[in-house]
């Protein structure tokens, strides 16, 4: 099969391939070194491809790792790093949210029954409590989250 880019597709192509492989490296799951390997495999052939044809000043070879890899200072001003920095914010903040809303309502109506609730229930019955905790993070970030251990803890 033969492809034929632009010197701004094949830079676009750069960068979802390396979006996709920093995404996929966070997949700490069993069974997923295969994908990830994949992931890997395709975006080196890409990234070694582009260094030949153009994009050199943007790719380099990483000697320690054996394997090209975009550049620092073109990852610092690339459209995929600002994507996966949101990506990452976005879904830290959103886990957060679900799992305080989710163990808040566990302790309301007990574990067992928190349980038997499917993801829509318990969505449903999270929704006042998830708005409490946005309206939070949006105004004071982490800045009021306290853990508490228990007095056996210290």
């Amino acid at each position: 099969m033969h492809l034929r880019f632009t010197e701004q597709e094949l830079a676009t192509l750069v960068e979802m391939v390396s979006l996709a492989a920093d995404v996929a490296s966070w997949n700490r799951k069993p069974g997923s070194d295969d994908g990830v390997s994949a992931y890997d495999s395709l975006e080196n052939k890409i990234l070694e491809k582009a260094h030949n044809t153009g994009l050199s000043d943007a790719i380099e070879w990483d000697e320690e790792k054996q394997r090209f890899q975009v550049k620092p200072e073109a990852q610092d001003r690339s459209f995929f790093r600002e994507c996966y920095e949101e990506f990452r914010n976005e879904s830290f903040w959103e886990d957060l949210v679900l799992r305080l809303s989710d163990r808040d309502l566990a302790r309301q109506i007990g574990l067992a029954n928190w349980e038997k609730l499917s993801e829509e229930q318990r969505r449903e019955r999270t929704a006042d409590l998830e708005k409490r905790y946005w309206d939070e993070f949006s105004k004071n970030g982490i800045e009021r989250v306290a853990v508490i251990y228990p007095p056996s803890e210290g």
